[in-house]
């Protein structure tokens, strides 16, 4: 892997102005994706991880957001300062992300044909969008993803497909042009469990087969251990623990590592987990020092004013906590 990583997140700050002030959602976020690597991003629902991963493409309300500070470095140069034309050959040569929702992300009114194709279009140089030529782009994309008929295929709207065949169109859009890295928000949570299983396997191969870094936005821890090199554990807007994905199942440190863990529903039974609890903090007025402390069973009178840096534990494992400190 080269010494300089593909991706790289540095105290990153992003809010959203609402009616009696900011929300302060992301806080200090920093994260890196080497070549070639398969990144995970684990939390609960409204940590911030789609937030992170719109920033890092632009694609926040400009209305309603705001990126307060922070620098995010693709190949060495910052996105957040990047002109339009920089910025569009980013989103069509270098990265490329997978919604959540294929039916949102989808539009019912043009047929899938019509939006693959002009995904192609908006990669290709000018001298080289040729109809014959996009039309075999989208029919290979189609066949990567493993969809029949795709002549058919082009011709049909979203709503006359089946979700997972939905999911795979966008993943053909994704992977029409080389990309980079490729960042998948939760491809499988609106998918029976059968289907997003599919849909995963297809996306580590995609991706070992062409050399890709992949960023995995997920809820599930058993996904990540199955998908990734090295997992990112995010609570209320910050990172709190980074670590090899294989040490971070073996030896989990930061309180909520260990309280999602807990949640996992065992094979052999043995009761419903009672969760963490609390909720999230309030963006608005988060609380001082550590975010967690309120949630936290072990948290110090140090943790109520001073929030935590990521303290290196070895071997790429660091963790959020003070009690880690060395």
């Amino acid at each position: 892997m080269s010494a300089e990583p593909l991706l790289d997140i540095r105290g990153l700050r992003v809010w959203y102005r609402v009616y009696e002030g900011y929300l302060r959602v992301i806080n200090d976020l920093n994260l890196h994706v080497n070549r070639g690597e398969k990144v995970g991003l684990v939390g609960e629902t409204g940590c911030g991880k789609t937030t992170t991963m719109k920033a890092v493409l632009r694609i926040l309300p400009h209305r309603v957001s705001r990126i307060a500070a922070g620098k995010v470095l693709f190949n060495g140069q910052d996105i957040l300062t990047m002109r339009s034309s920089e910025l569009q050959r980013v989103r069509s040569q270098g990265i490329a992300m997978i919604f959540q929702d294929p039916t949102a992300a989808l539009n019912p009114v043009f047929t899938v044909g019509d939006q693959l194709k002009e995904v192609i279009r908006f990669a290709l140089p000018p001298e080289q969008r040729q109809e014959r030529k996009i039309q075999g782009i989208a029919i290979r994309a189609l066949k990567e993803v493993y969809l029949p008929d795709q002549e058919r295929i082009l011709r049909n709207y979203p709503l006359q497909l089946s979700g997972g065949m939905r999911q795979r169109i966008c993943i053909s859009m994704a992977i029409t042009t080389p990309r980079e890295l490729l960042i998948a928000d939760e491809p499988g949570t609106s998918l029976d469990v059968t289907i997003q299983d599919q849909i995963l396997r297809l996306l580590r191969e995609l991706v070992e087969k062409r050399g890709t870094s992949i960023i995995l936005i997920t809820h599930s821890l058993g996904v990540a251990r199955e998908m990734t090199d090295r997992v990112y554990v995010m609570y209320a807007g910050s990172v709190v623990e980074v670590a090899p994905t294989r040490d971070l199942f073996r030896e989990p440190l930061h309180p909520y590592t260990l309280g999602l863990l807990a949640c996992v529903p065992k094979i052999s039974g043995g009761g419903i987990s009672a969760g963490i609890a609390g909720n999230i903090p309030d963006y608005l007025n988060p609380p001082p020092g550590c975010r967690f402390q309120p949630r936290c069973a072990r948290a110090t009178g140090e943790c109520l004013h001073a929030a935590p840096s990521l303290f290196d534990q070895g071997s790429g494992h660091h963790v959020a906590c003070f009690r880690y400190r060395r």
